[in-house]
Order: structure tokens, then sequence, then C-alpha cells
């Protein structure tokens, strides 16, 4: 249970894909301006990642390493990945149309974000157990909740403030980006997995 645990927060917290790994930006700045909006792309993400890594675990040990094809691993990553997101559009546009219209071009971007490609992959490379991909799945979903979510909360504040006219918008947000790294910097080291 300890290494569920350990491997959980060093997901979620020091090997943070957003702020210590730095992949999934595009989202990570584009959504997170409202923090309605950015709790709803993390649990979207969230579940995208899980899902997608425990049926590519599935096809990874039960179809690419005996059939010898794991170099196919990536290729096949990215058609789960697409699929599952196809699939997370449809009912969002059926069931939530204003999480829908917030979310815009984003929400097809967790097709093409790094992050839910790369738990996957490093699943696979890191020769986890089913039970291992789960817990590490979903602490790196929950570690880009957690980066998005305090910085829509930042932004939100940052709305009363007196920000210097070429600091506003994107400026500030590359600003606060770096300070909530160099936060999660200091995590670095404190769990190996």
């Amino acid at each position: 249970m300890a290494e569920y645990v350990t491997l959980f927060l060093s997901a979620a917290v020091v090997n943070n894909f957003v702020l210590s790994r730095f992949l999934g930006l595009c989202i990570f700045f584009g959504v997170s301006k409202k923090l309605d909006a950015s709790i709803g792309m993390g649990m979207a993400v969230t579940s995208v990642i899980t899902l997608s890594s425990m049926l590519a675990w599935v096809v990874y040990n039960f179809v690419l390493v005996p059939l010898n094809l794991v170099f196919l691993k990536t290729i096949v990553f990215v058609l789960l990945v697409a699929s599952f997101v196809q699939l997370l559009e449809m009912i969002i546009k059926k069931f939530a149309p204003v999480l829908y219209g917030m979310w815009g071009i984003y929400l097809l971007l967790i097709a093409t974000n790094c992050v839910v490609l790369g738990v996957p992959l490093i699943n696979a490379e890191s020769g986890f157990t089913f039970g291992q991909s789960i817990v590490n799945a979903l602490g790196s979903g929950a570690g880009f909740a957690l980066a998005i979510i305090l910085m829509a909360s930042i932004r939100e504040k940052l709305e009363c403030a007196n920000v210097p006219a070429p600091l506003q918008g994107l400026g500030i947000a590359f600003i606060l980006g770096g300070m909530l790294a160099l936060a999660f910097l200091g995590f670095s080291g404190m769990i190996s997995m």
C-alpha cells in the first residue's frame, strides 16, 4: 500500500507533468482563465489518462509484447487516446453543453496533449503492473488538475489586481507558471520512483 501512495504522490507532486516536466502547457495556459473550466478540464484529463492507461497496459502486455510488436506502441497509444477523447467529446456535448462551450477547442487538444500520451508510454517503459499503471495515471491526472486549478485560482484573483499593461494576459500567466514551477521544484528529490 505504501508503494502505491508513494507512486501517487510522486506522479502528482514531485514529477508533476506540467510544473516539473513542462508537458501539456497548451491546455494549462489556455483553459486556466476560469476556475470552473479548469476543474472540469482537470477531471476530463484525469479520466482520459486513467482510462487510456488501463487500456494501453492491456493492449501492450497482451497484444504488443506477445506478438513482438512493441515498436508500434506509440502509434497504438495515440489511437487509443484519440478514441477516448472522441468518446468524451460526444458525452460532454450531449450531457454538459455549457462545459462543452467553455472548453471549446481545448477539448480536442486533449487528444494531442503530450501528458495523456506520456503516461501510458512511461507506464510501459517502467514495466509497471496494472495496479501501478492505474495509480501512476491517477496521480498524473491529479497533478495536472492540481496545477491547472492553482493557476486558474491565481489568474482569477489577478483580474482584480493592477497588472501593468505589457504583462496583462499571457505575459503574467507565463510569470505565474514559472513561479508555480519554482514552487514545485522544491519537491524534487523527496520521493524517488
